[in-house]
């Protein structure tokens, strides 16, 4: 949610640009959705095993999170222009 939060603020903010260089807006989105992948694998291990319902469940909230931002950075892209 704060990628889809920095995505939106930038939006906010510069609206639809096309740079060359990409700026911290991007560099933060990449920063916070690579670092949830560690997070997300070590819940998978922990917890798929002891409680598989409840952690699939949570899985599959957290790719429905993944989803808007790289929708929104999609828009952006090729939509946007």
């Amino acid at each position: 949610l704060a990628a889809l939060g920095v995505l939106l603020l930038h939006l906010a903010r510069y609206g639809v640009t096309h740079d060359t260089d990409e700026g911290t807006s991007a560099h933060l989105f990449q920063i916070l959705m690579f670092g949830q992948g560690p997070i997300v694998a070590w819940f998978a291990i922990r917890w798929l095993p002891a409680a598989a319902a409840a952690g699939l469940r949570v899985l599959a909230l957290q790719v429905a999170a993944a989803v808007p931002p790289f929708a929104l950075l999609y828009w952006f892209e090729h939509v946007a222009r």
